[in-house]
């Protein structure tokens, strides 16, 4: 007949905060050969700034040339609410579509207003010309059509904007009866 283990109280305990603290230091330690903390400082990254552009983002949705494209209908007709667009907007220096344009804003908008028009706006503002051809910032947020300014977020960015972060001032300059737009972008974006 096996006898049984008989252990005392304080050592259980003890026994099951080993157990446990083993299993739990991997997630809290950097017990992985994948991950590690960086010193900031010996990235030797460039010093902060914060870089001002003012744009006007093209939001063509007419004709053969558009370049906002609904791909789910509004299910309500008064806000759009569910509609959600695809976009690759033309950024240009000048309100005219005809202005140079020095970038894309490529992403996509959706309506989430039931009883007011707004709009989560997800889209990268990618460069094409002069010194910050190739990068890239992230604008998400927030954007109620109806005000006058809307602030939304910039989260992130690549290329010369790599850690930006900051904020888009958006006003929209026209709208046509065909649904076409101009939104004029002022950007603060703090990045190395």
């Amino acid at each position: 007949m096996a006898k049984a283990l008989l252990i005392s109280p304080s050592y259980f305990i003890f026994l099951v905060f080993l157990i446990f603290s083993y299993a739990t230091i991997p997630v809290f330690g950097e017990e992985y050969s994948y991950v590690k903390t960086i010193d900031l400082e010996k990235m030797n990254l460039p010093k902060e700034k914060v870089t001002h552009f003012q744009l006007y983002w093209q939001d063509v949705v007419s004709g053969s040339n558009a370049t906002s494209v609904t791909v789910i209908e509004a299910l309500n007709n008064s806000t759009f609410f569910g509609s959600v667009n695809i976009i690759d907007n033309s950024l240009t220096v000048g309100p005219n579509l005809s202005s140079k344009t020095v970038g894309k804003s490529q992403g996509l908008y959706a309506s989430t207003g039931l009883e007011e028009s707004s709009l989560l706006m997800v889209m990268n503002f990618a460069f094409t010309d002069g010194k910050y051809n190739g990068s890239t910032f992230t604008v998400v947020g927030r954007n109620n059509v109806n005000a006058e300014v809307r602030e939304m977020p910039i989260i992130g960015g690549s290329g010369l904007f790599r850690f930006a972060r900051g904020y888009v001032l958006a006003s929209t300059y026209s709208f046509s009866d065909n649904g076409d737009g101009t939104i004029e972008y002022n950007c603060y974006v703090i990045h190395h």
